[in-house]
């Protein structure tokens, strides 16, 4: 009998490397590189068959249900397969929004593998890649598991790597509530001022040999003087990371407004995560990264 509900956690990432090249290409997006891996900071999907699609988060959204990427991710994926996407989704938001995490592209993922497993769809299907790219550029990597390697718009798969597991993070962003930068503000910004990305090579062998001081030295977001444009207190953050002790490389994940620090252990991860939030009155929480995407428990 097919299960009752799945639950589904729904990880967070962070970037490695970030490069996005000055200038739109011809389909109006800019050509964008990224190295990323997953996080276990996560929400939780629970997906259960119903009479219609209904989507539903805790703490509630703050927009139209039909606007959150998951009802958007189970619509694409009826009209994909000819279906009727009857589900009801609940989604227990702990990462924060606005933050560059990609929260609202890893739910839209687990959706995406919910209906697989309801439908008896293999996840490797053609069809399942090209409804993650049209959801969203971050959605596709929160299909696999490892670090991987982007190109494209950030949305075409080009190499896993070896997982970087238990590798201690501190998480790090201005403000505790909802606010922070939207891509497309980022995006505006990087426009009216564009830098040129780091060379992605070595990041990439470093990667590829799993050397992790390499790796770590290499850490580069090209999109971080744009967020600091829109949101000063972002600039602030960063600067406090890379002063702390234990800290082995820091930068600012995607368009912002988290900041993320390697740390040298969990302990540094902590200590760190604490003092934002008690010295700094930011937000803070201490992660590791993470070996695997979306995992899904039979209910």
């Amino acid at each position: 009998m097919p299960a009752k509900f799945l639950l589904i956690t729904a990880p967070a990432k962070i970037n490695l490397y970030l490069g996005v090249h000055p200038g739109c290409v011809e389909d109006g997006y800019h050509r964008v590189e990224t190295v990323m891996t997953t996080i276990d900071l996560v929400d939780t999907v629970a997906i259960a068959p119903s009479d219609e699609l209904a989507v539903h988060t805790v703490p509630p959204a703050d927009f139209p249900m039909e606007s959150n990427t998951a009802y958007r991710a189970a619509r694409a994926m009826g009209e994909a397969f000819g279906r009727e996407a009857a589900f009801t989704i609940l989604i227990d938001k702990h990462i924060p929004v606005r933050a560059g995490l990609g929260g609202p592209s890893t739910d839209a993922a687990a959706t995406i593998l919910g209906i697989c497993r309801y439908w008896g769809i293999d996840p490797e299907d053609p069809r399942i890649e090209r409804v993650a790219r049209g959801i969203g550029a971050d959605v596709p990597f929160f299909l696999y598991g490892p670090p991987a390697h982007l190109g494209g718009r950030g949305d075409e798969m080009r190499e896993l790597f070896r997982p970087l597991t238990g590798t201690p993070v501190a998480l790090v962003k201005p403000a505790a509530d909802g606010s922070g930068v939207t891509a497309e503000a980022a995006y505006r910004a990087f426009d009216a001022a564009p830098t040129k990305p780091a060379d992605a090579a070595p990041m990439l062998e470093a990667m590829r040999a799993h050397d992790e001081d390499a790796i770590f030295a290499n850490v580069s977001n090209n999109l971080a003087d744009a967020a600091v444009a829109v949101s000063p207190e972002i600039g602030d953050v960063l600067a406090w990371l890379r002063e702390q002790p234990g800290v082995r490389a820091a930068d600012i994940c995607g368009s912002g407004s988290m900041s993320f620090a390697v740390c040298e252990t969990q302990m540094d991860a902590e200590r760190i995560a604490l003092a934002a939030l008690n010295e700094r009155n930011w937000w803070g929480q201490a992660a590791k990264m993470e070996k695997s995407g979306p995992y899904i428990a039979v209910g």
